[in-house]
């Protein structure tokens, strides 16, 4: 039986009158990616915000077998808890290699000693940051941009990794080296939530999907069912072909 490790129940979070999320609910099992699709404005990314502490919520979020009510962002991260916004928020004018000793922060405080041999495993997954180590942040490409980020979270030892509109902004080829990175990851034993506004892409790489619409929880299956589901080809997967196949 596979191991949860994340249990959202009846989430609820507001901007000041205004609710955004009612009552949602969702889980993340050990090794999987779980995605969450739906248009823009439904709340998928304040749902990760919300996950990590940077907003206030009502209802429990259970991480590792533990109520996160009152954990600081900075402990979340500590208990293995990531997230990569949409906007990525690097360091522009410092090098790929110090955005990266950063992502291992609250590691070298507690004196870690395999944070060397985690900057080899996302040098070995991102060769371009290596070859691009000394280079500043905001000058390096979109897609660059987008793997400093992965490869920063990564250098966290996270749990879980929630990755919000990861393709956002990106030539298609990038988007493809970027997703099949993605869905590399599972292998390494990280859990994956997605946001993502390409459905089709996400649910070929998810294990589970959610369908999150007007702040709820609209439809939820296998991403294979959901998929061949008539509701989310017509709303979601009605153009376009395959992008990570290949």
């Amino acid at each position: 039986m596979s191991e949860r490790i994340l249990t959202v129940h009846d989430l609820h979070v507001s901007y000041g009158k205004v609710e955004a999320l009612f009552g949602t609910s969702l889980s993340v099992d050990r090794g999987t990616i779980v995605s969450v699709i739906g248009p823009n404005g439904a709340g998928k990314s304040t749902l990760l915000n919300a996950l990590m502490g940077v907003l206030p919520l009502r209802g429990r979020v259970e991480f590792c077998g533990k109520d996160m009510a009152n954990v600081s962002i900075e402990n979340r991260v500590a208990q293995g808890l990531c997230l990569v916004p949409e906007t990525r928020e690097l360091f522009a004018q410092m090098s790929v290699a110090d955005n990266l000793a950063l992502g291992a922060f609250t590691r070298y405080r507690r004196g870690d000693k395999g944070i060397k041999a985690t900057l080899d495993s996302v040098y070995t997954l991102f060769p371009r940051l290596e070859q691009r180590r000394s280079q500043f942040a905001g000058s390096l490409s979109g897609g660059e941009r987008q793997m400093l980020a992965l490869g920063r979270a990564l250098m966290s030892k996270p749990t879980l990794l929630m990755l919000d509109e990861p393709s956002l902004g990106l030539a298609p080829l990038i988007v493809k080296e970027i997703l099949h990175t993605i869905s590399d990851l599972r292998s390494t034993g990280v859990s994956i939530l997605l946001i993502e506004q390409n459905a089709r892409a996400a649910l070929q790489i998810s294990d589970y999907g959610y369908v999150l619409e007007n702040g709820e929880i609209a439809l939820e299956g296998p991403s294979s069912e959901l998929a061949t589901n008539p509701q989310v080809i017509e709303s979601y997967l009605g153009m376009g072909g395959s992008v990570v196949e290949g």
